[in-house]
């Protein structure tokens, strides 16, 4: 492994150019990862802005070969300036595709055309948000202000409190929207240093081997995702493999092992807590003569088909062995099979719902505008009226004109002189005599132009 320059303050400070030929002057990706002694700094560095204008773009990927699941914020430290533009990706399918996980800029506005948002304005329904901060892009003068950082905890917050004490909460909302969960799922993240720390407002020209990328630590905190099939993930074949439990294979525990697939393969359940519910693959055979898990008393015999099949199922369930959920209900992960209970109404908001019928985690099919397991909530740009309705205006996009203000997302409340859904328009009554000047003056010239017309009609 090369050795780094010695910081004690700035790195740039070294007066030797970056030299990956030379372990002194070397400073490999590897260093981004590795332990610093107490008193020594390891880091990687790009090459410097020597080719200004040119944009200096550096991007730095990194892969578990393995899906995992984010347990804690993501920290990358850079020595000497933290970048004025930059944005953190991520990969659920090994690099193939890649999506954006937040934007990072000392001017949002300019460097991405978004407006800049905190973790800590979010709530339930847009958790999931991707967002532009301008929180760790400043010019950082002291050694104190080198992260920069992906809120996952303050995220997690949302639903556990300020102090992360209740995660049931935050399992709960994990068992019920998929999405939510999939948002700190990855298999592969991504750094685009798009900008460098510029240390004042310009580009000083006559010195640009002082601007370049410099990240000597990178902390992600994450578990193997194993479904919760699994309580240990090790190294094996060449990649992550989780250890299976509960008769499930495979990288992620995601399938029933092949003599234990009567039942179809479900991920382990945080609920009922506090010790959850393993939802083991059963082995074949199991069901023995045509049972009906409780539901059912009477059996029948289709003869065309060769099959027994359970009759009139009980307590919302249905199927050869009422093995499934009536429509309007879904499968209570946390109940087994035979529990009276294992039916859950989906009890969709009929105002904001398309219809009463849910997926097998509850969630159900939304009208435009609303979100929300029920579809009770409305998205950013909507407002509630028995039902998701677009906001008339908002204060990033529909902004209200002429010193109207925004009530509600519903309407805009306008000054005296100007009306419209956006204040748009200039309001003539009796009280606006100028307006109602150029509205008389126009008429009188409309009148003087037919009565022009007419003579000249009866000259020809």
């Amino acid at each position: 492994m090369g050795v780094a320059c010695m910081v004690l303050e700035n790195p740039y400070l070294c007066s030797d150019e970056c030299d990956a030929s030379t372990p002194d002057l070397a400073h490999p990706p590897s260093l981004m990862v590795d332990k610093d002694e107490e008193d020594l700094a390891t880091y990687w560095q790009s090459v410097t802005w020597k080719r200004y204008p040119e944009p200096l773009v550096a991007n730095i990927s990194m892969s578990w070969n393995k899906t995992i699941e984010l347990t804690d914020d993501i920290v990358v430290t850079f020595e000497y300036g933290r970048p004025t533009a930059m944005m953190l990706e991520k990969s659920l399918d090994y690099g193939r595709t890649w999506h954006p996980y937040q934007y990072y800029a000392d001017d949002c506005i300019e460097a991405f055309g978004m407006t800049p948002k905190k973790v800590v304005n979010l709530i339930a329904s847009n958790v999931s948000r991707v967002l532009c901060t301008e929180d760790y892009s400043r010019w950082a003068g002291s050694k104190k202000e080198k992260n920069v950082v992906f809120e996952v905890r303050e995220r997690f917050a949302i639903f556990a409190g300020p102090d992360l004490r209740k995660m049931e909460n935050l399992y709960m909302r994990m068992e019920s929207a998929k999405g939510l969960k999939d948002f700190f799922t990855l298999t592969d993240l991504r750094l685009r240093l798009l900008r460098p720390a510029l240390g004042g407002t310009y580009v000083q020209r006559d010195n640009l081997r002082k601007y370049f990328y410099a990240i000597s630590n990178i902390e992600v905190s994450a578990r193997c995702k194993c479904n919760l099939h699994s309580n240990a993930c090790n190294f094996r074949d060449g990649a992550l493999q989780c250890e299976c439990e509960h008769n499930t294979t495979g990288q992620d525990c995601g399938r029933c092992k092949k003599s234990f697939r009567n039942r179809s393969w479900r991920a382990g359940s945080f609920t009922p807590l506090p010790h959850g519910s393993p939802n083991s693959c059963a082995a074949s055979g199991s069901l023995g003569n045509c049972e009906c898990y409780g539901h059912s008393s009477r059996c029948s015999f289709i003869d065309f088909l060769n099959v027994v099949t359970c009759v009139s199922c009980k307590h919302n369930t249905r199927g050869q062995h009422c093995q499934h959920c009536r429509l309007g209900f879904y499968r209570n992960v946390s109940a087994e099979l035979e529990d009276e209970n294992v039916c859950i109404q989906c009890n969709c908001n009929q105002h904001g719902s398309e219809h009463e019928r849910c997926n097998e985690t509850g969630d159900c099919v939304c009208r435009p505008g609303a979100t929300g397991t029920k579809c009770d909530e409305c998205l950013l740009d909507y407002h509630w009226r028995q039902g998701c309705h677009p906001n008339v205006c908002d204060d990033e996009l529909l902004i209200c004109q002429n010193g109207g203000t925004c009530h509600q997302g519903q309407r805009c409340i306008c000054p005296s002189g100007f009306k419209g859904a956006l204040c748009q328009d200039v309001k003539c009554d009796s009280t606006h005599r100028n307006c109602d000047s150029a509205s008389d003056s126009l008429m009188v010239s409309s009148l003087l132009l037919i009565c022009t017309i007419l003579l000249s009609m009866e000259g020809i």
